[in-house]
């Protein structure tokens, strides 16, 4: 959680220098504050950081997209986080392959937070598929590989390979 913040904080392009602490045997980052009690969770220290950047686009702009961001973060932290099997991992997967089936994006068309952090919390995922593993969820390949290329998003990760040739046959 904590190392995910500051990848967020030097996307969103703020100064940093903010100390994340973690709470609990689930690890839940705690971001302290100067004023009062530190923040709790990575959806709340997330959302906090981008009004900071005032980048509130990335919370989604209307009601539903914003609704749609916050589902997205809630499955990030109760699923892709709780998820350490197998079979966890393979449910995941195939949720956000039918999900991403029609969408560019996890909101749709617009770029948000859920988009992050959720490339932040597959990567550890992505970078062990195998190419047919990768192939078999070809709309979650499609955007991990899209989301990884956005401007700052990936920093000092790997970046995961894809064989382009067999994974956009049928774009055109």
């Amino acid at each position: 959680g904590a190392e995910e913040l500051e990848l967020l904080e030097r996307l969103l392009g703020l100064p940093g220098g903010n100390k994340y602490g973690v709470q609990g045997e689930r690890k839940v980052p705690v971001l302290q504050t100067n004023n009062g009690p530190g923040l709790m969770g990575l959806m709340t220290i997330a959302a906090h950081l981008v009004r900071q950047a005032r980048k509130d686009q990335l919370l989604g702009s209307t009601a539903e997209e914003k609704a749609v961001v916050q589902q997205w973060l809630e499955y990030r932290v109760t699923r892709v986080n709780g998820g350490s099997s197998k079979e966890d991992t393979r449910t995941i997967l195939k949720d956000l392959n039918m999900h991403l089936e029609d969408k560019v994006y996890l909101a749709g068309n617009i770029f948000t937070l859920a988009d992050i952090l959720m490339y932040y919390g597959l990567h550890h995922i992505m970078v062990d598929l195998t190419v047919q593993e990768k192939e078999k969820y070809l709309n979650v390949s499609r955007w991990f590989n899209h989301i990884q290329h956005y401007p700052g998003v990936r920093q000092h990760l790997s970046d995961v390979v894809f064989i382009k040739n067999r994974l956009y046959t049928n774009a055109h």
